[in-house]
């Protein structure tokens, strides 16, 4: 049976509560990164801040990205998987939640990202060729 932790991203960006929005918006200048996880220095996650986070909290209201903690800011996330999940109970878990991608978890601290698309073509390789000739 495959595991979530099979098929994550290891190690996705995070940073600490006391980190600026400004920092946040460093990583998420890059394209591949959707979401800045904010963890305490154990790892634990305790927050979710995205590009639309920023200009809600921080642009609109005119706050200074420099002088912004990540803490004042990030969203609570709206769903955790555990690194031990089964694939296709979690695959099951994205659809029924329409989410795209979820912080994974292990033993509380933050290790990693299940992604929709890729939890899909992990499953697809997983079932290999049809054996009915399609």
């Amino acid at each position: 049976m495959s595991l979530v932790k099979d098929a994550m991203v290891p190690e996705p960006p995070w940073l600490a509560a006391d980190a600026s929005a400004q920092e946040a918006g460093v990583l998420l200048a890059r394209p591949e990164v959707r979401a800045v996880f904010v963890c305490d220095d154990t790892g634990s996650l305790s927050g979710v801040v995205t590009r639309k986070t920023l200009v809600r909290e921080v642009v609109a209201p005119g706050r200074h990205p420099r002088e912004t903690p990540l803490g004042e800011i990030a969203e609570e996330p709206y769903y955790t998987i555990d690194s031990s999940a089964d694939l296709e109970g979690a695959f099951r878990f994205l659809e029924e939640n329409d989410a795209e991608r979820v912080p994974v978890i292990d033993g509380g601290r933050l290790v990693g990202v299940l992604s929709r698309s890729v939890l899909q073509r992990r499953l697809a390789e997983d079932e290999g060729p049809s054996q009915d000739g399609d």
